[in-house]
């Protein structure tokens, strides 16, 4: 009985703390989507708002992982509870790395804003890359919550669309250059933007292989998708 009542206080505290990894992502998914619409719309109010809420993703790294750190000291867990704890560690220390990601766009949007850069650049074409990022994380975030192998896997193989959307974004920027040499200042502030998009979506890759790693006991990270696969199977 004693095991039973304990193990449930263990269960109830796991569930507190995952809600709160679901509310941070939740957070850096809407400050990386309001920080791509601040620059489609030009406006530093929306950007500086995602600035604002930079100090709230802070706030709930450090809440998480002392939670984590009284859970085990005082559960001790052992084999899949404790890969489930330290997968929850690293997925709320991605999350918040995604969270600077977001707020770097956004400072870089109020700064091309103040600067003037020119309006004909391609930066409606970043929301592209924006809802790919984003829904990455999403997605990511989804399968942590039900530690879904294969909606895992599905995230490795899809993150290469973000590579790939961001090398057609770097070749049409270098054009713009080339056509236009007033153009490189800004072009490589947007440059910089695209860039830390492909980043929320390497930090979303990086919560799927912690997945892997909670569910089948293996670290995944640098390994190849066929081999991921072989792991899965």
């Amino acid at each position: 009985m004693p095991d039973k009542h304990l193990s449930t206080q263990f269960d109830s505290e796991l569930t507190a703390v995952s809600a709160k990894v679901m509310e941070l992502g939740g957070l850096v998914e809407s400050q990386t989507l309001q920080a791509i619409l601040a620059l489609s719309e030009f406006d530093t109010d929306i950007a500086q708002g995602v600035t604002r809420n930079e100090g709230r993703v802070n706030e709930m790294e450090v809440e998480i992982d002392r939670d984590l750190s009284s859970i085990i000291a005082r559960r001790q867990p052992t084999a899949r509870d404790l890969r489930l704890l330290i997968a929850i560690s690293k997925t709320t220390a991605n999350l918040e790395r995604a969270g600077d990601e977001a707020d770097k766009i956004a400072r870089m949007v109020i700064s091309i804003i103040h600067d003037g850069a020119p309006r004909a650049l391609p930066s409606l074409e970043l929301r592209v890359a924006a809802d790919l990022a984003s829904g990455l994380l999403r997605k990511a975030l989804d399968a942590f919550a039900r530690l879904d192998v294969q909606a895992a896997l599905s995230i490795l193989k899809e993150d290469d669309l973000i590579d790939k959307e961001f090398d057609g974004f770097v070749r049409k920027l270098i054009t713009y250059m080339m056509e236009d040499p007033r153009k490189i200042s800004a072009s490589l502030d947007l440059l910089f933007l695209a860039k830390a998009l492909e980043r929320i979506g390497d930090h979303a890759k990086n919560i799927a292989e912690f997945i892997i790693y909670v569910v089948k006991g293996e670290d995944v990270r640098h390994t190849p998708i066929a081999t991921i696969e072989s792991v899965i199977q």
